[in-house]
């Protein structure tokens, strides 16, 4: 099972370190480091968004991460967390967090490529998603390509806002996202560490590898699904009219 979630809020202390942990990859100037490597912020405005990506890349982990999303009329902006490996037939899960005016809700795009192969998307105002290993009934899993994590704030006001009848207001600009606690867990791909085992010096702490949805769980993902769903792929026969795709047809959970 592929469990994944954002929080935009946290109790949880961290010893989280940008400069440690992340690389600005792209915005020319625009992403910047405070807080000693606390924080991270991302901007955008009309010439130039930004971003960065973890350092190094992973095969299996858990990642933490506390997102404050732009504030006000965020219309046309996309604020995105995601892992993606590199090259033909990649893997890739996202979260993308499309903007509004103000007043109005964030939507979540969440999708899931496996070996080149995704348009598993779903749109929700909560960023949960739960992705089954289906492999049984052919189905690709992101499971043997090393990801890194990757973060960015750009436009995207030809789609994002209501299929892009809501243009971003450059007068509000900079559009600016932060990013703290950013914390992993997991298998560093390359490193030596054994990712497929159960060796007790592999990880701080493993409770991630077995980490599964309780019946409480089950229970707020169903009503998340049901009272903040706005799409959801495996329910679009307009898209499969040969029948929709095998995974949907067993338990979401």
């Amino acid at each position: 099972m592929l469990l994944l979630s954002i929080f935009l809020a946290s109790l949880m202390t961290s010893s989280a370190d940008f400069y440690r942990d992340a690389e600005i990859t792209w915005g020319d100037g625009r992403a910047k480091i405070l807080e000693g490597g606390r924080a991270l912020t991302l901007s955008l405005d009309q010439y130039s968004g930004s971003g960065f990506q973890s350092k190094n890349e992973y095969l299996f982990g858990r990642f933490d991460l506390q997102l404050k999303l732009v504030p006000g009329n965020s219309a046309g902006t996309v604020t995105t967390f995601f892992l993606s490996s590199q090259g033909a037939g990649h893997d890739e899960i996202d979260f993308e967090f499309l903007g509004n005016s103000s007043g109005e809700p964030y939507t979540v795009h969440t999708n899931v490529y496996a070996q080149g192969k995704g348009d598993k998307f779903m749109v929700d105002n909560i960023p949960i998603r739960v992705y089954n290993n289906q492999e049984s009934i052919g189905t690709p899993f992101p499971k043997s390509q090393p990801m890194r994590v990757h973060c960015s704030l750009w436009n995207a006001d030809d789609w994002a806002t209501q299929g892009g009848r809501v243009k971003t207001d450059w007068t509000k600009a900079p559009f600016v996202a932060s990013y703290r606690n950013f914390n992993i867990n997991g298998c560093v791909a390359g490193s030596g560490s054994s990712c497929g085992s159960n060796s007790a010096d592999s990880f701080n702490t493993e409770a991630w590898r077995t980490q599964d949805l309780d019946a409480n769980g089950r229970n707020r993902l169903r009503w998340v699904q049901q009272k903040h769903m706005v799409y959801n792929y495996c329910a679009d026969s307009n898209r499969f009219h040969q029948g929709i795709p095998a995974e949907c047809k067993r338990s979401r959970f």
